[in-house]
C-alpha cells in the first residue's frame, strides 16, 4: 500500500500544478453512469479530460459511489453495456473491453510505468459522502488517445500489479462513461 499512497500523492500534486496551466487545452468529457449486469443505469456525474505539460488531467465530478479507493482505467471500447463475464454470465461493463493497451504490453503496472497498459489511471478517491472530485494526472496519456474509448470505475482499489489478482485486483465494474 505505500506504493499506492506515494503514487496517489504524486498524482494529486501534479494535477494541482497542471490545473493552473491547462486553461486553453483541448477537453474531452464523459458522462458516467452506474452499471450492472443488466445494463447502464442512472448518471452519477461527469469526468473531464484535458492535456497539460505534465500529462492528461483527469477531473472527476462524481457522486453516489462507495467511499474509498477505486481502480480507474481507460478501456478499449466506447460501450458501457454488459457482456459475458465469468462462466459466460452477463457482467457489468464488459462491452468496454479491457484496459486500453495499444502496445499490447499485457501488463498492469500503473500509470507511471512505461511498460504497462496505457489506460492505467491513478487511483480514484471517493470521500465519505460518495463524491469523487480529486483530479489526477495520467502522464503518458493525451486527449488524442481517448477517441473511441470509455472510462471505467471498479468496485475496489488497485494495487498496480497483476499479483495476487489480475489487473490490480479492483474487482467488478461499477460505473462507466463513453468519452466524447
Amino acid at each position: 500500500m505505500p506504493g499506492v499512497k506515494r503514487a496517489l500523492g504524486v498524482s494529486v500534486l501534479l494535477a494541482a500544478v497542471a490545473l493552473a496551466g491547462a486553461a486553453n487545452a483541448q477537453t474531452k468529457t464523459a458522462t458516467v453512469n452506474a452499471i450492472s449486469a443488466t445494463g447502464v443505469g442512472a448518471p452519477i456525474g461527469t469526468i473531464s479530460f484535458r492535456d497539460s505539460r505534465y500529462g492528461l488531467v483527469v477531473e472527476p465530478k462524481l457522486t453516489s459511489l462507495p467511499p474509498g479507493l477505486h481502480g480507474f482505467h481507460i478501456h478499449a471500447n466506447p460501450n458501457c453495456g454488459p457482456g459475458p463475464g465469468a462462466n459466460n454470465q452477463p457482467a457489468a461493463g464488459m462491452a468496454a473491453g479491457g484496459h486500453y493497451d495499444p502496445k499490447s504490453s499485457n501488463k498492469h503496472r500503473g500509470p507511471h510505468t512505461e511498460d504497462s497498459h496505457l489506460g492505467d489511471l491513478p487511483i480514484l478517491v471517493v470521500d465519505a459522502n460518495g463524491a469523487a472530485t480529486l483530479p489526477v494526472i495520467a502522464k503518458r496519456l493525451k486527449t488524442g488517445d481517448l477517441a473511441g474509448r470509455s472510462v471505467m470505475i471498479h468496485a475496489g482499489s488497485d494495487n498496480f500489479d497483476d499479483a495476487p489478482n489480475p489487473l490490480g485486483g479492483g474487482g467488478g465494474r461499477i460505473a462507466c462513461g463513453v468519452i466524447q
